[in-house]
């Protein structure tokens, strides 16, 4: 059987034994774009992208939804994009999806004029260490502040991010040579305003916006992930936050069917982008399900234009 459509998650979320709150919610988000793609007359299948046995001939276009192992299986994952790439079509385009899912991109962001934190890049294998990775942020940006976060340039749901002081150098660079022998990373400043008023995400679907949320530190934690104890909120974004992100998604190497932008305050009162997601992003379909059905209408109107 032939598929128009193919919604992709990870095996952990096909028939899970195990259902709290977390996984609930990723078949209800998984179910309602399913159920608005077959409403626009579209034969549609959900899979995990690593099923050994589906043959990715049989569908015109696949949508990463809730791939969310792919980080931890970047070489597997890899290998697996490029060779079905061959077969199928996705949603956002391939070469958008690489582009988006190392955060280098956040700097051709920035060349394009948007706002961003101020962001070093540290290679794998670069040989420095903390201090002087720090230093060169100093000379760069000449910070202001004391605290600072490290993160990958390949990432999810905050792993491997570290929060620390200029007084605890000598205790993180243990950490930070282990990590940058394996990978690029990222030190930017502490931007003490997510902690304070929360991060905003706002959702844009073929250039439109849809709806916002706003995601809040538990007490006590930078992280807004509810992998971490975050909590997410209704939100109704200001004309100048909806712009933000419009603009951001007309900065990309091509417009993306779907983007979720997220936004901050930074440390100097302006609007920044902390991530522009458009590869598998959470899109809180549950807390506004006509979204899913604009998202819908978006990728038939692609498919037959």
């Amino acid at each position: 059987m032939n598929f128009d459509v193919v919604v992709l998650t990870d095996n952990r979320y096909i028939n899970p034994t195990k259902k709290g709150a977390y996984v609930e919610n990723i078949l209800l988000e998984d179910h309602l774009i399913l159920e608005a793609l077959q409403e626009q007359g579209l034969s549609v299948i959900r899979k995990s992208w690593d099923d050994p046995n589906f043959d990715w001939s049989t569908t015109k276009y696949a949508l990463f939804r809730t791939t969310w192992d792919y980080f931890d299986r970047l070489e597997e994952f890899s290998k697996w994009f490029g060779k079905t790439a061959e077969h199928t079509q996705f949603i956002n385009p391939k070469a958008l999806i690489e582009w988006n899912i190392d955060k280098h991109y956040l700097r051709d962001l920035h060349d394009h004029g948007i706002n961003i934190p101020n962001t070093i890049f540290i290679e794998r294998e670069e040989q420095l260490n903390l201090e002087q990775a720090l230093e060169k942020a100093d000379m760069t940006f000449g910070f202001q502040c004391n605290n600072f976060v490290l993160k990958p340039c390949v990432s999810g749901a905050a792993r491997h991010t570290y929060k620390f002081n200029r007084r605890d150098l000598a205790e993180y660079d243990t950490i930070f040579q282990k990590l940058i022998a394996q990978e690029a990373m990222m030190l930017q400043e502490f931007q003490h305003h997510i902690v304070g008023e929360g991060e905003i995400s706002l959702m844009v679907f073929d250039g439109a916006f849809t709806h916002g949320v706003l995601k809040v530190a538990k007490p006590g934690d930078f992280r807004v992930q509810d992998d971490f104890g975050g909590s997410v909120h209704a939100y109704k974004p200001t004309d100048e936050q909806i712009d933000f992100a419009k603009r951001v998604v007309r900065a990309t190497p091509s417009l993306p069917l779907y983007a979720r932008v997220d936004i901050f305050k930074d440390n100097y009162g302006e609007w920044a982008l902390a991530e522009l997601e458009i590869f598998e992003p959470e899109l809180w379909f549950r807390m506004q399900p006509e979204a899913a059905k604009v998202l819908a209408k978006a990728i038939k109107k692609r498919m037959f234009s």
